[in-house]
């Protein structure tokens, strides 16, 4: 992997206070070089991915401009809230964990839980701060969701970073005789459920893990969580932009992209 201890360093030191608490688990030693992921785990992970492909859905589930949507009215948002809620970002699944407990305003009268954005808003700002100290060639993106494929690519030109979108092929961050071998200093996931192969390689070779995480995630693999819709094309292209734009505002550059810029035509 590149070295490169002094950025890592500083962009931990940035977001030290934002980092969840529950660090990642068993960030043990590389992969062997001869590692191939065993069929079952293989199969296990095409079944994780056909899963999350079969929950894609249009994030507008019910009325979409519900305007109970955070703890705090008077938050400085980097979007009117107008413009979270008309991107559905706030919209949970039917369920919840304990990790993302705390993340959840409300649970609407149709049994989906609502994120606060207020907290959405925030955790963006925090992980462009903490990307902004790396070189923009040592982040990766992945995506395995087909809406945030898209918009993962999207931020990975606007931002100069690297992107792996579709089935994550085992090995790409453990096994150095893969030809898709690549050596990030930071991993951002749209999902840690369809995203999964990607997430346990960040583990096995100690590098952090940023993720859009739904009301559903469990994030004891995660360092850095951002509370969003994760399975709606809207709300993907919102977060994606609005990230792309911090980091690069956090870098000196002038942000030149639009939110249509991130939304594809599907």
């Amino acid at each position: 992997m590149t070295d490169d201890n002094d950025a890592t360093q500083e962009g931990l030191d940035a977001a030290e206070e934002e980092i969840d608490e529950e660090p990642a688990e068993g960030a043990g030693p590389a992969a062997d070089q001869d590692d191939v992921e065993p069929a079952e785990q293989t199969a296990d992970a095409e079944a994780a991915d056909a899963e999350a492909d079969a929950e894609e859905t249009e994030e507008d589930a019910g009325p979409a401009l519900d305007d109970d949507v955070m703890s705090d009215e008077e938050a400085d948002l980097l979007i009117p809230v107008e413009d979270y809620l008309g991107a559905g970002v706030h919209i949970g699944t039917q369920q919840k964990t304990q990790d993302m407990e705390r993340f959840i305003h409300r649970v609407r009268t149709d049994g989906l839980y609502v994120l606060d954005v207020s907290k959405t808003d925030q955790r963006i700002r925090t992980a462009a701060d903490f990307l902004s100290n790396y070189s923009p060639e040592q982040i990766l993106v992945t995506s395995s969701r087909q809406y945030g494929r898209f918009p993962a690519e999207k931020f990975a030109e606007a931002v100069g970073a690297r992107a792996r979108t579709g089935r994550f092929i085992p090995g790409t961050l453990t096994n150095p005789k893969y030809d898709g071998y690549i050596e990030p200093d930071v991993l951002v996931v749209t999902d840690p459920i369809g995203d999964a192969q990607a997430v346990k390689e960040a583990i096995t070779v100690g590098i952090p893990v940023i993720a859009m995480c739904d009301s559903n995630n469990q994030v004891s693999n995660v360092d850095l969580v951002v509370p969003t819709n994760n399975k709606g094309r809207k709300a993907l292209s919102v977060v994606y932009w609005l990230l792309a734009n911090e980091v690069l505002d956090r870098r000196g550059a002038e942000p030149s992209y639009s939110l249509e810029d991130f939304e594809s035509g599907v």
